[in-house]
């Protein structure tokens, strides 16, 4: 077996350093997309809102009133702020599966300003292969709008139609403005108690209807101002003309476009502030936070510790262990005439001191090997048992140290 084997454990550390690195970059921008997805998507997916620019979609009038110089602004969250000098014709795109709620809330929230409520037509799809560019439908079929979708406490009690006719022009006047309105064939009116007529259509419905005396107002067919309308250059003149006698008639200073009805608002969400300021911040402190710990998992200041005993197996801490019992009894001075002792009966076996002494004996002869001017140890000997305190204790036990350090030359 050569050494590239023998080292060869199954895992490279690299490639599992890469792969955990991979996926956590991948499981935070999921959830990034999760959160954020509906706010920064581009939303050409052939819906009818202000930013589809499939046949259903608004793209077309919203490109006109910003190159005919209009103020026109998409709005992807429900807008509670107020300006005095500044209303501008809130228009509401709203989808058959929209429910009365949602409108309530947009309504209630703009209650001050112009609102313009563009109904659903259109039921869409888009078949692979078979659809000319990315966001463009392939067949649509028009159905007709649950009328419970508008809130009744708004617009009351209200039916919507779909009138079987030809296409056909009708004159509409509106601000003190004349001009034509084309309508498609099978237009689609609405009727209610509440409503006032503003452009009628066939059948005795209205195409363009206005909720009692409020700035609200009700287009009941989309065909008339949406991309669809724009197939010709008639009828997107005639579209331009009536949501610009519109926004004249309910004196608005601009477009605000919403399209929260539609899938792509910026909701409040948990999810959604952990990658918003400020909160952005710290979901960054977080993330290094895990991989500052990550790296010091993985990079490990030398060999893994080892518990070491309790009690260390040694003379040393033994002498060490036994001290500190002593200690922590306080029973330090207990010990005064054993040391003596022990430091006598060292240094006279170390030296040869005749035999048959007694320790009086012994300590007269132990001052004789001491140097002159020096302390005696039969006087440190004598006052040792008699310290008062540990200070005076561990003085004179010192200086006995010494002594036998001078004369047995050891430590």
């Amino acid at each position: 077996m050569n050494d590239a084997a023998a080292n060869d454990h199954g895992f490279n550390p690299r490639l599992i350093a890469a792969v955990v690195a991979i996926g956590l970059i991948a499981f935070v921008a999921l959830w990034a997309l999760i959160a954020l997805g509906p706010q920064i998507s581009s939303g050409n997916d052939g819906g009818g809102h202000a930013l589809s620019k499939a046949a259903p979609g608004y793209a077309g009038i919203v490109d006109l009133a910003e190159r005919a110089g209009a103020d026109v602004e998409l709005r992807r969250r429900v807008e509670t702020t107020k300006y005095e000098e500044y209303e501008p014709l809130l228009v509401l795109t709203p989808t058959h599966r929209t429910r009365a709620p949602e409108i309530a809330e947009l309504l209630d929230a703009g209650r001050s300003g112009p609102v313009l409520i563009v109904l659903p037509k259109w039921q869409t799809i888009a078949i692979p292969g078979q659809t000319p560019k990315p966001g463009w439908v392939s067949a649509g079929l028009p159905v007709r709008p649950p009328a419970r979708m508008l809130p009744p406490a708004h617009f009351g009690t209200v039916e919507i139609k779909a009138a079987s006719s030809k296409a056909q022009e009708v004159p509409a006047r509106l601000a003190g403005r004349s001009f034509t309105a084309r309508l498609p064939r099978d237009v689609q009116t609405i009727t209610g108690e509440n409503l006032e007529t503003l452009i009628a259509g066939p059948g005795g419905g209205a195409v363009l209807a206005q909720v009692g005396a409020r700035d609200l107002y009700i287009l009941a067919d989309p065909d008339l101002i949406n991309n669809f309308a724009f197939a010709t250059r008639e009828r997107a003149v005639a579209g331009a003309a009536l949501i610009d006698a519109i926004a004249e008639y309910a004196d608005a200073d601009g477009f605000a476009f919403d399209v929260t009805l539609n899938g792509f608002g910026g909701q409040r969400s948990l999810l959604r502030f952990a990658f918003v300021p400020p909160f952005i911040g710290i979901t960054l402190c977080l993330l290094a936070a895990g991989l500052l710990a990550l790296w010091q998992a993985w990079m490990r200041f030398g060999p893994a510790l080892r518990p070491g005993r309790a009690i260390p197996v040694s003379k040393a801490a033994l002498i060490a262990n036994s001290a500190d019992l002593i200690r922590q009894a306080r029973r330090e001075l207990d010990g005064a005439d054993a040391y003596v002792k022990s430091q006598r009966t060292a240094i006279a076996r170390r030296l040869h001191a005749p035999g048959g002494l007694d320790d009086a004996e012994t300590d007269a002869w132990i001052d004789r090997h001491l140097k002159k001017g020096s302390d005696l140890f039969s006087a440190l000997a004598r006052r040792l048992p008699l310290a008062r305190n540990t200070h005076e204790f561990l003085a004179d036990a010192q200086a006995l140290h010494d002594i036998r350090k001078d004369l047995l030359r050891d430590s």
